[in-house]
């Protein structure tokens, strides 16, 4: 195992994109980034204000011109996001008229053309990546038998299992297309996810038989909403974490709700997202395990919260961020005590003497 010192701070732009400056266009918004401290900008792909998915993935031109145009900011490009349209790839009927208006006009309403759609920006995705020099890409899987998470009525038998594994029919092209552009898909753990913990991730990759390019965006609100332990998440499944979303929650249960509180507004849960350093993560925790676990990838602030603004999130993020990343040492804290003892006198220490 070999320590590694996390890349940061990243910032998320989803939540931050709008039509006034300075959210109005990459360039504003990356001016204004650097301004705070970031160092590296997660891209949303479906925001045409921002990018252009398409032409991403045909030209090397507009790559390299992306990249440089941020590199005058002193940024790069931590990951590209597909999470909306990963979510399209598999919509239970439950949900088609609400996940209809993220997916292109000509293909509302008809869940096949959608979901083929989908398929189709995660394949121009996987190119994009691959012409932009990332390692990483961050996204979600998409849910059939979310509607099914509590058994009551009792579940038919198998009906997770065909779930499961149409769900992996549908990703395995996907997943073959990034690992021909050498990339991995990170998927974000999240309720209304078929995968949203580590057992769902299992049966995930079980169905896609251990492929090497499905792996995990870490993201610890989410473990603490549902009452994961999200530090021995870590230890389990550290091998495959390459994205990071710092992002914190807070999770005050009461006589009147605890993690199905979900009918409440965000303000009165008693699960809720709160800015860095507001809520009861511990990130200094999180960063350690990483760390120690040679971790590859950025850190990136995802801002999410119910009481703060954006702005103070992000500015606050920012140095919070850079405050928790930790400089692995290049030589041992008692190397000065190193006697560079002998061989043969280690073995007298042994009481071996002169055994061979």
């Amino acid at each position: 195992m070999m320590s590694t010192t996390l890349r940061g701070p990243g910032l998320f732009l989803a939540q931050f994109a709008g039509d006034q400056p300075p959210f109005d266009s990459l360039d504003h918004l990356a001016a204004w980034a650097a301004g705070l401290g970031f160092q590296a900008l997660q891209i949303p792909s479906w925001d045409a204000r921002l990018f252009d998915l398409a032409l991403a993935a045909e030209s090397q031109t507009y790559c390299d011109e992306l990249r440089g145009r941020l590199a005058q900011h002193g940024l790069q490009v931590s990951e590209l996001s597909t999470h909306l349209q990963g979510q399209l790839l598999a919509v239970h009927p439950a949900y088609d008229r609400q996940f209809d208006g993220f997916a292109a006009p000509a293909v509302r309403g008809d869940a096949a053309q959608r979901s083929a759609w989908a398929a189709e920006q995660l394949m121009l995705a996987a190119r994009a990546s691959q012409r932009l020099g990332l390692t990483a890409h961050a996204t979600f899987s998409g849910a059939l038998a979310w509607p099914y998470l509590y058994p009551w009525p009792q579940r038919p038998a198998g009906l997770i299992e065909e779930a499961f594994a149409e769900l992996a029919r549908r990703w395995r092209p996907v997943l073959d297309a990034f690992d021909a552009a050498g990339v991995d898909v990170c998927y974000e753990l999240h309720p209304g996810e078929d995968l949203f913990d580590g057992l769902s991730f299992e049966r995930f990759l079980d169905a896609v038989d251990q492929h090497p390019r499905a792996n995990i965006l870490y993201d610890p609100s989410h473990f603490l909403l549902q009452q994961l332990d999200y530090l021995a998440f870590i230890d389990i499944y550290h091998a495959r974490i390459r994205a990071f979303h710092v992002k914190d929650a807070e999770f005050r249960p009461n006589g009147r709700q605890g993690v199905y509180g979900g009918y409440a507004p965000w303000l009165e849960r008693a699960g809720r997202f709160r800015s860095l350093g507001d809520g009861q993560i511990d990130f200094g925790a999180i960063f350690s395990k990483l760390t120690q676990h040679g971790y590859p990838g950025w850190a990136v602030l995802e801002w999410e919260c119910c009481l703060k603004h954006p702005e103070d999130g992000a500015r606050e993020g920012a140095d919070f961020i850079q405050r928790h990343i930790i400089r692995v040492a290049e030589r041992a804290f008692d190397d000065f005590a190193d006697a560079r003892t002998p061989r043969a006198e280690l073995r007298q220490l042994l009481g071996l003497g002169g055994q061979a």
